[in-house]
């Protein structure tokens, strides 16, 4: 029996399913939107707001819990200043979910996942992904 059990299992075992759900709540952290399916969207979302809670308090030991779950890289540090900021005077709810529709392929429920209040401009804005100017540089020296 599964008494006392939480959350749905996606077909994965424990470890990778907490490996994608630290992906996931990366990738919406960093982009503000993601498209994903819908019960992946709805147990993300209160994995995320316990991210943003955490790191709301912006001490050490937050530091080293957000770093232990999605790495020490741009989404953390966004979590601790410019996240935090936004969402100072916010108890909860940093997260919406919509239903977009479903995938062509298997007919899977798909939903766009997004933090409220999100700034325009982050969605598919990342330090890691080669910039336009740098793509045209790199096919002129090879040519």
């Amino acid at each position: 029996m599964r008494h006392n059990v939480k959350g749905r299992k996606f077909g994965r075992d424990s470890s990778h399913k907490m490996a994608m759900m630290n992906n996931l709540a990366k990738s919406l952290i960093e982009h503000e939107q993601i498209r994903t399916t819908l019960p992946k969207a709805k147990d993300l979302k209160s994995y995320v707001e316990r991210m943003i809670t955490v790191g709301a308090k912006g001490t050490l030991h937050a530091r080293r819990q957000l770093i232990s779950k999605i790495g020490n890289g741009m989404a953390t540090e966004k979590l601790l200043t410019s996240l935090k900021e936004r969402y100072a005077e916010r108890s909860g709810g940093y997260t919406r979910v919509l239903k977009a529709g479903f995938r062509q392929g298997d007919n899977a429920a798909m939903a766009l996942i997004e933090l409220v209040d999100r700034d325009m401009s982050a969605k598919g804005n990342t330090e890691t992904a080669p910039k336009a100017e740098e793509k045209e540089v790199e096919a002129a020296e090879k040519k």
